[in-house]
């Protein structure tokens, strides 16, 4: 088990060159590690697996362990790649073709959907009138206002350093999935925003490489992001679950729906894959009513 223990983490290192991220690295290690010590205790040589024994795997994480479509998926992908890079390691023959074992997809579900008004309604509510409450505020509002202006991550989000901001511009440079890079602009009211943090920042003298801090001072945290969020929209009283891939997904759509550039916003998000931006392509009947009423040659009364 040693042996394959190094394997594992070779093949890791392997993927660490790539730019892969250490959630992925964590992932796929804890997916691998799992399947191997599955074949273990079925006293399943490395060398003789075969695609039946990846199924009777699959089917065991199912039934004993209740694992979602998505888990599964995300196992099934770590393993193939690992048994792949084996084989190309020559540590066993070519029969097995596990690039050809596949599992049928669940239809990817839409995210939930705010309207401009809502997203209004979020943005610009009034300050607390309690002076303690208000800085949070100040803080919260200049993150909210760059989340749904420039669609980032969550991630993204927390990681955003003062350096990455161009003012002149109005625009930043951002470090998403796989450690690539891209440039995306922010809007008048989201540099607004910012340019009263930052002058909150200045007055309390507080110096931090991050955009974002918490009480402490020091960088905000994921889950700080998501609570304060979920806090903002109940002052706002919205009843929506907000979280902030749902203002991702607000910023994509509503982008989308008024440009019908599909690249740009492809850009904007970060995706490789243009398949990947196409679930943002959800809009609103009366749009599509709109655009087929002005486009069509067919749909002109005379």
């Amino acid at each position: 088990m040693q042996s394959l223990q190094n394997a594992v983490s070779n093949w890791l290192d392997h993927l660490a060159i790539q730019q892969h991220s250490d959630h992925t690295l964590a992932a796929y290690h804890r997916d691998v590690m799992a399947f191997l010590n599955y074949c273990q205790t079925q006293n399943i040589l490395i060398n003789k697996i075969q695609l039946s024994d990846l199924r009777q795997y699959l089917s065991y994480c199912v039934e004993q362990k209740h694992w979602s479509n998505q888990s599964i998926q995300r196992a099934l992908s770590a393993i193939r790649q690992f048994m792949q890079w084996l084989q190309q390691q020559q540590k066993f023959s070519e029969d097995a073709k596990f690039k050809d074992f596949k599992i049928k997809r669940e239809p990817r579900a839409l995210p939930g959907m705010l309207s401009p008004e809502n997203i209004q309604q979020l943005l610009d509510q009034p300050a607390p009138e309690n002076e303690s409450e208000n800085w949070l505020w100040i803080r919260d509002k200049a993150m909210l206002e760059l989340l749904y202006s420039s669609g980032l991550r969550l991630s993204e989000l927390v990681k955003l350093k003062l350096l990455n901001i161009d003012w002149t511009e109005k625009m930043l440079r951002i470090t998403g999935k796989g450690n690539k890079t891209r440039i995306v602009p922010f809007g008048q009211k989201a540099y607004s925003a910012l340019r009263i943090w930052m002058d909150y920042r200045l007055q309390k003298n507080i110096s931090h490489d991050y955009v974002f801090i918490a009480r402490s001072g020091q960088q905000i945290s994921d889950r700080q992001v998501q609570n304060r969020i979920k806090q903002q929209a109940k002052r706002a009283g919205l009843s929506a679950d907000l979280h902030p891939h749902l203002l991702r997904h607000c910023f994509a759509s509503h982008l989308l729906s008024a440009s019908g550039d599909l690249r740009a916003v492809q850009e904007m998000l970060g995706h490789s894959n243009l398949n990947t931006t196409q679930i943002y392509t959800h809009l609103d009947f009366d749009h599509l009513a709109q655009v087929y009423d002005q486009a069509h040659p067919r749909a002109k009364k005379y």
